[in-house]
């Protein structure tokens, strides 16, 4: 059982024990790219995946994603946003309405398959409290994804929204990390209340060019759809980027070397002997 802020142990058994990740669950299959919640601030307005990624997964070329890699996806905000209760709602299905707040970090694995490829992000829950700040700080770096959560219902918990970002930048290169904006508790403000707060957020999503969310927790509204993006997006970039480090060669190509070593042995000789005379 996971200790709360001692989540190193369970982080070595996954690394240790890659083939024996569970199956995908039938209702973690993504045929195609899930839609934004609004085009006014989204990372990506297109309707499917980029050609590139659609063919490098028909060819089985999608090198280290999919087999070995594991992608990164942390959840910051204040304290009492509901950012336990949005993994808890995804990952298990369950909404506790008593729920203690979480101590230092604790994350959940998930298993996606993406256009047929098998995909992981582990999502890292950090403690919103002040005093474990510098606990969860620790576990920022290496995200490929940020999830900034924040309370629709509470306008100082969006206005901290940057100090988080900023913080967990701190950590990671701000060119290669996804960013999202979530709004959560979209249940307990009225439709008036929403929108006047939903256009605070969309500046500000805009700004820090993050995708904007608004998520309930305890119905469940829009929180599949939301986690659905994020493993399309990341897995869609985790393969572009693959494809980008190949080069001209393609992924899954066998490089061949000519040389000989006895050739090399020849011309390392021949050199000596020259600087010799």
């Amino acid at each position: 059982m996971l200790q709360r802020g001692l989540p190193s142990s369970r982080l070595r058994a996954h690394g240790s024990a890659m083939s024996v990740l569970p199956p995908v669950r039938r209702d973690r299959v993504i045929p195609a790219l899930p839609q934004c919640f609004s085009k006014d601030a989204a990372l990506h307005t297109k309707d499917s995946f980029h050609p590139k990624v659609k063919t490098a997964c028909q060819e089985q070329r999608t090198g280290t994603v999919g087999r070995f890699k594991i992608s990164k996806v942390i959840v910051v905000g204040d304290l009492a946003v509901g950012k336990t209760c949005l993994i808890n709602r995804f990952c298990k299905d369950t909404f506790d309405k008593n729920y203690k707040a979480t101590i230092g970090v604790d994350f959940e694995m998930e298993r996606f398959e993406v256009l047929g490829v098998p995909f992981s992000l582990q999502l890292w829950d950090t403690a919103g409290q002040e005093r474990f700040k510098c606990i969860a700080s620790t576990y920022y770096r290496g995200a490929q994804a940020i999830i900034i959560v924040f309370d629709v219902n509470d306008v100082a918990s969006l206005a901290h929204a940057k100090q988080w970002l900023e913080d967990a930048l701190k950590e990671n290169d701000p060119a290669t990390v996804l960013l999202f904006l979530v709004g959560t508790k979209k249940d307990l403000s009225s439709p008036a209340q929403y929108l006047l707060i939903e256009q605070d957020a969309i500046t500000l999503a805009k700004e820090i060019k993050a995708e904007y969310w608004a998520v309930s927790a305890l119905t469940g509204e829009n929180v599949k759809e939301f986690f659905f993006r994020v493993a399309s997006l990341t897995f869609e970039a985790n393969v572009l980027a693959e494809l980008e480090k190949s080069g001209s060669r393609r992924i899954g190509d066998v490089v061949r070397i000519n040389s000989s070593s006895s050739n090399t042995y020849v011309t390392s000789k021949k050199k000596q002997a020259s600087c010799c005379q």
